[in-house]
């Protein structure tokens, strides 16, 4: 009987070493390694909605300007990523309609892109926000000023179901929201932003969080940047020079093409 016992064990032995020694599947084989394989870039603004609008630009046109040279460079270095545009002219496709681009495309990343205003006028730098509430009171009057673009689309309030992007308390909703892409999100906009500052020799003011609408529903990692203020004299002109679009939108490809790079290697 005990030799029969241990021949059963010897089989069992036989059948079940391969199996983890060697006959397994690895972790490689069951899930393929991360692609980045599609990404939204998002005009803020345009159409009827023309932004900030400084002395002589109007942010529409800045921003859409610069979302298609980023998306220029990437076709022309980054040949396995499919480009998608929430708009590539001067149309005007509303807060719900950004996002839901990405998530209908299941885009791996979305980026807005916009450009600042302040009453003061001295105020110049970079910023690029992340889903958030941190800081909400800091940071309000941008946030209720993009958010305000729902006011001007037909039937808001049946359409975003009561939210009023005046009312500090209609952001409570925002507390709410899934954090499962925040890290990837912050990673990103930390390399924009060090690109602005490092390689384009602009003043980062940092990685900021706000609760963009625009930011609250894409299902990927998402950013919203801000190029600079169209307020500010001297920064309104870089941005409306054709350097300025180019160095600007560079920077932002670099950044997107070392996440990617990253986020693959991980």
């Amino acid at each position: 009987m005990e030799r029969f016992n241990n021949k059963k064990i010897l089989i069992c032995l036989t059948l079940v070493i391969p199996f983890f020694f060697g006959g397994f599947i690895s972790n490689e084989t069951m899930m393929p390694a991360f692609r980045m394989k599609k990404i939204v870039l998002d005009a803020g603004h345009g159409g009827v909605d023309p932004g900030n609008i400084g002395s002589k630009a109007r942010e529409k046109d800045i921003n859409l300007a610069v979302t298609l040279l980023v998306g220029k460079y990437i076709k022309e270095n980054m040949p396995d990523v499919q480009v998608i545009y929430t708009r590539d002219d001067d149309s005007f496709p509303t807060l719900k309609e950004r996002p839901n681009i990405a998530n209908v495309n299941k885009a791996d990343l979305f980026v807005s892109i916009h450009s600042n205003s302040a009453t003061n006028k001295s105020a110049f730098g970079t910023e690029t926000f992340v889903m958030g509430t941190k800081y909400l009171d800091a940071n309000f009057d941008i946030v209720k000023k993009e958010n305000s673009v729902i006011l001007l689309e037909e039937n808001y309030e049946e359409n975003y179901e009561g939210f009023d992007p005046t009312s500090p308390e209609s952001y409570m909703m925002f507390n709410l929201m899934s954090k499962a892409h925040f890290e990837n999100s912050v990673t990103l906009a930390d390399q924009i932003e060090s690109q602005f500052r490092d390689r384009v020799g602009r003043k980062s003011r940092g990685v900021k969080q706000g609760p963009f609408y625009v930011l609250w529903t894409p299902s990927m990692p998402s950013v919203l940047v801000e190029l600079g203020f169209l307020s500010n004299t001297e920064e309104e002109r870089f941005l409306m020079s054709q350097e300025g679009k180019e160095y600007m939108a560079s920077a932002i490809y670099r950044s997107i093409k070392d996440y990617k790079d990253q986020i693959e290697a991980n």
